[in-house]
Parts: C-alpha cells; structure tokens; sequence
C-alpha cells in the first residue's frame, strides 16, 4: 500500500487535486480494530469544476501505467477509488485531515469524527456499522463531533444510533 500512497501524494503534488484524503475502511482502521475492505477510498478536491473532475486523474495514471477497472484503478497492486468531495461535508472533512505516515510515506487520513459524520450523512448499513465500531472505539474529540453534528444536522441520526 505504500507504493500506492506515494503515487497518490504524487498526483497531489504535481498540482493534479488540490487536496485529498484517505476515507473508508482503511481511515477507519487508523483509530478502531482493523476492518475488512477491499479497496483505499481517496476522496479529494478537484482543481477543475465541471462534471468530468476525475477524467484528468485518471489520464495521469493510465500515463504511468496503471489501469482502471470499473471505478477503481489498480495503483501498485492496490485497488483505489477516487471520491470527489461531494459536499460540503466531505471537502472540510478533507481540509482537515490529520497527516500521517505509512512505511516513510506521508498522507493524510479523514479524522474519525469526519468518518462518524459522514457514515451518518450516508447512512447505509454498512456506513451504520462503522459509525458504531468509531463510537465505541475511537477517541473522539468530543467538541469538534458537537459541532459537526449540530453544523450538518446529523444530532438526530446520532442519538437514535447511540441509542
């Protein structure tokens, strides 16, 4: 996975997206028990509007050599998905990422009260799992979670999972 992370970091140094961050089961294995997942979630900012934003990253990597497969691109071995923010939600989530490092390779990884709001904004039941494996053991900055749920109104979807 690290030869994967470091193509990534790459792709957002040469200036291809503007910030991104590791999302799903592998950001949520940074701070609860590991999780089975099959693939690294990117989400990142586009530097380019339009509804065509992961065509420029995906023409860079097919000129490194890598290919897609659905959804995902094989990068080293690793099958990523590349998420465009999507809300407002998902790019603060990404601007405040934490930066961290895997096998001398700096990224940045969703901090979990983004993964827990999130997983309640989407609500499927996989996302439900999830938010109650980071609601039992994650350390969770109880402040900013507050604030995230009273901002996007996810304060309902929380009670009735802590319940």
């Amino acid at each position: 996975m690290d030869k994967a992370l470091k193509v990534i970091r790459e792709i957002h140094q040469s200036g291809l997206i503007r910030n991104y961050a590791i999302d799903g089961g592998i950001a949520a294995t940074y701070y609860i028990e590991p999780v089975l997942t099959y693939d690294l979630d990117i989400f990142f900012i586009p530097t380019t509007e339009g509804l065509d934003v992961l065509s420029p990253v995906y023409k860079e990597l097919k000129k490194r050599g890598y290919s897609r497969d659905k959804e995902l691109v094989i990068i080293e071995e690793i099958p990523v998905q590349f998420i465009p923010a999507y809300n407002e939600l998902v790019n603060e989530a990404v601007e405040r990422a934490v930066e961290s490092t895997y096998k001398r390779v700096r990224t940045r990884i969703l901090r979990p009260e983004y993964l827990l709001a999130i997983a309640l904004q989407t609500g499927r039941s996989k996302d439900r799992e999830r938010a109650i494996q980071i609601m039992n053991q994650a350390k969770l900055d109880k402040k900013s979670l507050a604030r995230l749920l009273k901002k996007y109104g996810l304060g309902e979807k929380y009670r009735k999972l802590k319940d």
